[in-house]
């Protein structure tokens, strides 16, 4: 995709997105995605050498080899969401095979999904692209509904199967996130020690960040706090949503409650109502950009997803983010056009005119 067709699918937000230039917190203070990264960011931290070739990995494999982007197919949805709901516009990913064959033909740098879809193809593609197990779900068949993150399997499993990285999410605000932080910190450590990559799903959820028609689960303070969290337990990426508002630390502080801390100058000089802004108040939260921030795709809306996807990526790189995670857009079509459709997303990472904010 050229960069006149990136320009194209933009629309009326092109020259909003394209031509921004950040002055809440200077490029020039973050640690940006380049083909030195692991070298120059992993290569001095506490990481073991095993770790080291297992970040190479994710970071030398697919169309986005030796960027500094990721480009990753995650595919948990089948527990998360149900696996009817999720595979019903494509029932060919009921067999796991396919999602990995989706992940190579999308020319991704890895894939990540579930202990029972990777355990029946591991042997055959665990050589060929970096498999990323992800450790816990919440699952929905439990009546009524709740939401809370329980392990499926071990970190040994995930590194029997030869799985390059270990996956997990914490929901962040929510009454079990206590227990879900003790549990993936544990996980984290034992797979840097057996040399896989972590990634955090930093995700917050409590029925109080939705206040007054606002839904705060998509606030740049929030999540951004969620993001530190998740570097502090030593995750080497972080999973976020892209940011849709900001203040919802101030929101629920209203009435007189004494609800966390707040700075006013986190929503004046660190970010403004602009979404690239927004985004880059989330990589300064990751360590000013030393553990990678990649945004969520998404649900699939059908016509739009080419133009969602195109704008988040545009969001994410120009913030200063290291790439995006984009499942249902991507499996919820026929595999040529879920192929394209990832390929879409790495021109952005790949075309350099589209710059650094």
């Amino acid at each position: 995709m050229t960069f006149e067709k990136i320009t194209a699918l933009l629309g009326d937000q092109a020259a909003s997105l394209l031509e921004h230039n950040c002055s809440t917190v200077s490029k020039d203070q973050l640690l940006l995605p380049s083909p030195q990264f692991v070298d120059t960011v992993f290569g001095i931290s506490d990481r073991n050498i095993p770790t080291l070739k297992s970040l190479g990995a994710l970071f030398n494999t697919g169309r986005l080899a030796g960027t500094g982007y990721l480009s990753i197919l995650p595919v948990d949805q089948g527990i998360e969401h149900s696996a009817g709901a999720s595979f019903a516009p494509n029932p060919i990913y009921f067999d796991p095979e396919n999602i990995v064959k989706l992940a190579i033909e999308g020319g991704c740098n890895a894939v990540a999904t579930t202990f029972g879809a990777l355990s029946f193809v591991a042997r055959k593609y665990a050589h060929k692209i970096p498999l990323i197990v992800k450790l816990n779900h919440n699952e929905l068949l439990t009546y009524p509904n709740k939401y809370d993150q329980i392990m499926f399997g071990s970190v040994r499993d995930a590194w029997n199967m030869g799985a390059t990285a270990v996956g997990a999410t914490i929901y962040f605000g929510s009454p079990e996130s206590d227990r879900q932080i003790v549990e993936v910190a544990h996980a984290f450590e034992e797979a840097h020690s057996l040399g896989m990559a972590t990634i955090l799903w930093c995700y917050i959820r409590n029925n109080a960040f939705k206040k007054d028609g606002v839904d705060y689960h998509v606030s740049a303070d929030l999540t951004g706090q969620a993001n530190h969290l998740g570097v502090t337990i030593k995750a080497d990426i972080i999973k976020q949503k892209l940011p849709e508002n900001n203040g919802g630390f101030k929101a629920l502080n209203m009435g007189g409650s004494s609800y966390g801390k707040l700075d006013e100058r986190m929503y004046t000089q660190l970010a403004s109502g602009h979404p690239i802004d927004l985004c880059r108040y989330q990589v300064l939260n990751c360590y000013n950009g030393r553990a990678g921030l990649i945004n969520s795709g998404g649900a699939s809306s059908g016509e739009s997803d080419l133009k969602e996807a195109v704008t988040t990526a545009v969001i994410n790189k120009r913030a200063g983010g290291m790439g995006l995670i984009s499942g249902r857009k991507a499996f919820q079509r026929p595999l040529a056009e879920g192929a394209q459709l990832l390929q879409a997303i790495q021109d952005v990472y790949l075309e350099k005119q589209v710059t650094i904010a």
